[in-house]
């Protein structure tokens, strides 16, 4: 079994992070949960900055952090730790080549993992997408967010629990069930952490977030942004597209030395056709590339 080494980050604010009235107050709302001895999970759809939200959450704690990201192949040592140092070696003489001389040696150690390490020396612990790990490989947390113990294998020596550092805390963020390689989590999990349902941002901190990501002015990121929010509202899910479809057409005209008011306009079409349109159901395209239609011509 091979054990990855931890990853610990500090606890320095991102200076590139985008800071509007509407994130302060879901910031200052997480972290008054946190503060009152709650997890936090921010539940939402992908591409709306859950992760970076996260990770911008924790920095405010002042405390290093250790990242996790769910995937399905994980178990409880993943989480926990497991023993490491199996070492098996062969060694074929070269003289006598049907011999074959094997050189077999055990000397296994328990090594400690991520979830063990943030709760022994009160780390943030900030599980991405947990609920693409599967269930049973989360039911560690249950005693942990709860009880504030650490079950711990009877291999690892000592005691057989850890009491968890007062420091300790934890956030989480998921994509909605329906998204494909995620799991249904477990309601007693759920129960013991606050969910704050994330959408959209609002119109002022879109445009702030795409005029950051691309480069380009005030105007013209107002510009991609109210496209974009046309042609959410013409789909019937109304979730997508989201804020990094602002960044990625503000990059491309950026990178290409154009704008989205310089009379380039097939150029600034074609993008967004390529950046919006496969999300879009076949019965609704019509409509919305007539949408974009509108909006481009609003320029000329």
């Amino acid at each position: 079994m091979y054990m990855e080494p931890t990853t610990v980050l500090t606890a320095h604010p991102s200076s590139d992070f985008v800071e509007t009235a509407y994130i302060r107050e879901f910031t200052e709302r997480a972290l008054d949960y946190i503060r009152a001895g709650f997890p936090v999970h921010f539940s939402g759809p992908a591409g709306i900055g859950k992760t970076t939200l996260a990770l911008h959450v924790a920095a405010q704690l002042g405390r290093p952090s250790v990242l996790i990201c769910g995937d399905h192949e994980f178990n409880s040592s993943d989480l926990v730790g497991g023993f490491d140092g199996y070492r098996k070696k062969y060694l074929r003489d070269n003289f006598i080549r049907s011999v074959l001389k094997t050189d077999e040696s055990i000397t296994s150690h328990w090594v400690d993992n991520r979830l063990t390490i943030t709760c022994q020396y009160g780390l943030t612990l900030i599980y991405d997408e947990f609920t693409r790990s599967r269930p049973e490989a989360n039911n560690v947390l249950l005693s942990v967010l709860e009880e504030k113990l650490l079950p711990l294998p009877t291999g690892r020596g000592g005691e057989s629990y850890l009491k968890v550092h007062p420091n300790f805390t934890a956030i989480f963020t998921s994509n909605p069930e329906e998204y494909a390689g995620v799991y249904r989590s477990q309601d007693a999990l759920r129960d013991r952490m606050v969910t704050m349902e994330l959408g959209n941002f609002d119109e002022e901190t879109e445009v702030a977030i795409t005029q950051a990501k691309s480069k380009l002015s005030l105007e013209d990121s107002q510009r991609i942004v109210s496209l974009v929010r046309r042609v959410r509202e013409a789909k019937s899910n109304k979730l997508t597209p989201t804020v990094r479809a602002c960044i990625i057409i503000g990059k491309v005209l950026h990178l290409k030395g154009e704008t989205a008011l310089d009379g380039n306009h097939h150029a600034l079409r074609q993008t967004c056709i390529d950046v919006l349109m496969p999300e879009v159901p076949k019965e609704e395209r019509e409509r919305v590339r007539q949408v974009i239609d509108n909006a481009i011509a609003v320029y000329a």
